[in-house]
């Protein structure tokens, strides 16, 4: 049914999406195919998950002085993205203004850079496809109540054999299948909590009939279907991102139904079985029919063993890329690089006030007219 169709009409700012719980669910070509109507709004995700383990860093989120930083860091990061969003343009000054008396977090910023975006933009719709912040979806929730989520869920033999060759993920089987399930865990809880506020639809199905799926996502956002969703070859973004990396090659094309059994192809038995045995109480809900009997030996040197295995196969990948995909392996060392910047000079603040003792939070003056710098 239509979530909230109600939902206050008269706020001036988009409704909030966010796309769960997991990426290579064909989140792109969902998202590509939504874009085409003009009241919904997506940019390429930040995948904000990435700058999580350095927030802590900046410290106390009350003084000016860390929030501004980090306003400015998370701008950093959007313009270091791979796929930029056309036409936008952030001043850390004015965001930092606008919410400086708000309850304050990264995700705070991040959705006030999509929401600034989305009304650029004219859209009542803006959905962000980091799909791995359904890890922080109580935060978002508290932040943003008239939220939607919508969750993507896929056949985990498909999604972990997609895993298993993306850059973003790791190189192993087991790794991938252990990160599979505390997304989809987490997204049990998020819709347990809101069932009302989810969505669910399956890769599956919308590769078995595009026009319904679309169809059941715009009635659940409250906009409308447009037949040219169905036509994603007219998607410039499509098109550009497909020549950007391998990863998103075949977003400008129809989906080939016939590949939803590749992964049969992609991994061995021994693999087959141990996603199935992990994974076997949702392959019943969602309706996927197990290969083997799902009773694989998993010991407990398994996971040190699948780490090993892990980082030699990422350090081959970045070798691959480079060879392959130049554009693609200088844009993920671009914001990989800048990621590990931010950290490094975090750090080294950190360190260097470690010993001050607990001062009330610094304020810096309110702003009353536009900032301007200056020679």
């Amino acid at each position: 049914m239509n979530a909230d169709i109600k939902y206050a009409t008269h706020l001036s700012r988009p409704r909030p999406v966010l796309m769960i719980p997991l990426r290579r669910c064909g989140s792109h070509a969902l998202r590509l195919r939504l874009n085409f109507n003009p009241q919904f709004y997506s940019p390429y995700p930040l995948h904000i998950v990435d700058f999580m383990p350095i927030v802590p860093l900046y410290g106390d989120l009350d003084d000016d002085r860390a929030y501004f930083g980090l306003v400015c860091d998370v701008i950093g990061l959007q313009a270091a993205s791979m796929v930029k969003w056309p036409g936008i343009v952030f001043d850390p000054v004015e965001v930092f203004e606008a919410i400086r008396h708000e309850p304050r977090s990264v995700h705070r910023i991040v959705w006030e850079l999509l929401l600034r975006a989305g009304e650029q933009n004219h859209a009542s719709i803006v959905m962000d496809k980091s799909l791995d912040s359904v890890h922080y979806a109580d935060e978002l929730m508290r932040m943003l109540p008239d939220m939607l989520f919508l969750n993507v869920v896929r056949d985990p033999r498909a999604q972990i054999a997609s895993m298993n060759k993306a850059i973003i993920h790791d190189f192993d089987t087991l790794l991938n299948t252990h990160t599979w399930l505390a997304a989809h865990r987490a997204a049990d809880t998020l819709i347990a909590r809101y069932p009302e506020r989810v969505l669910t639809v399956r890769y599956e199905d919308f590769l078995l009939d595009q026009e319904a799926t679309l169809k059941q996502i715009c009635f659940f956002f409250g906009i409308d279907f447009l037949p040219q969703m169905l036509d994603v070859s007219r998607s410039p973004e499509a098109r550009q991102i497909s020549q950007m990396s391998a990863l998103w090659s075949s977003n400008c094309f129809p989906p080939i139904a016939a590949n939803v059994d590749k992964y049969k192809h992609q991994l061995s038995l021994d693999e087959i079985a141990i996603i199935e045995t992990l994974t076997a109480d949702y392959m019943r809900y969602y309706g996927y029919e197990p290969m083997t009997d799902a009773s694989a030996k998993i010991g407990a040197s398994a996971l040190d063993a699948a780490r090993r295995r892990s980082e030699a196969g990422r350090a081959e990948a970045w070798r691959t890329l480079e060879q392959a995909n130049f554009r693609d392996f200088a844009l993920r060392r671009h914001r990989s690089e800048y990621l590990a910047n931010v950290r490094a000079r975090m750090e080294q603040f950190a360190a260097a006030h470690s010993g001050e003792s607990c001062a009330k939070p610094y304020k810096l003056d309110e702003l009353e007219a536009a900032f301007e710098v200056t020679d």
